[in-house]
């Protein structure tokens, strides 16, 4: 299985690829500026693991299935364009390149839900459903 390997190649992509705003990932510690200011948090779910061959044990490989969800936070009430235009410009980072392995065939700009506003920001999430596989050595 490879969530942290997952976990670290989305994190090593995107920091090597991504400078229009900071990077914040999942319970790392962050500091907020004092003036709202538009940024990135990044959180990676593995949601699933299948076997996709038959041998002998620990040679297998096995299949991950999960999301990267890239939650743009912008100032409150300040509109929604600075975010759709951030979201864009990520999906794009991953449109048919992405990280090395992953097989992302779908992306989805708002995930089903709305923008949410909480305390000084607004969220837009761009959510990338993909497959990874693990390939013994």
């Amino acid at each position: 299985m490879s969530a942290v390997a997952t976990y670290e190649a989305v994190k090593v992509y995107l920091e090597a690829n991504w400078t229009d705003t900071p990077l914040v990932f999942e319970n790392d510690k962050s500091q907020l500026p004092a003036q709202a200011a538009a940024f990135v948090y990044v959180e990676v779910f593995g949601n699933s693991f299948s076997q996709e061959s038959i041998g002998d044990p620990g040679h297998n490989v096995w299949r991950e299935r999960g999301q990267i969800m890239l939650h743009v936070m912008t100032k409150r009430a300040s509109g929604s364009r600075e975010a759709r235009v951030i979201a864009d410009s990520l999906a794009a980072l991953f449109r048919e390149i992405g990280p090395e392995g992953f097989d992302i065939t779908e992306m989805s700009l708002g995930a089903g839900e709305p923008g949410e506003g909480d305390g000084n920001y607004w969220r837009y999430s761009l959510v990338i459903p993909f497959e990874r596989d693990d390939i013994p050595a």
